[in-house]
């Protein structure tokens, strides 16, 4: 029986890369099951999803997307992640 040049190798799994943790900086911030909330699976600091940023001030449109994309301050790149 012939072997086929282009089989398929073994399946390759990929880790998704989660954000980091504004307390801790470890990658383990999980969303929880309230839209904009946070909790660190590390250090187990909860954190939401603020529209004024910390740093600058500066307000921003929450869009509460899947993606990690508006959990950084457009103006200053700062964390728009408040503890709770």
């Amino acid at each position: 029986m012939p072997v086929m040049a282009d089989e398929p190798e073994a399946s390759v799994t990929t880790v998704e890369r989660r954000p980091n943790c504004p307390g801790c900086g470890e990658p383990w911030l999980r969303p929880t099951q309230l839209p904009g909330r946070f909790r660190c699976v590390y250090c187990l600091s909860r954190y939401q999803l603020v529209s004024q940023c910390p740093d600058c001030g500066v307000h921003q449109t929450i869009a509460r997307m899947s993606t990690t994309e508006d959990m950084t301050c457009q103006s200053c790149g700062g964390s728009m992640l408040s503890p709770i």
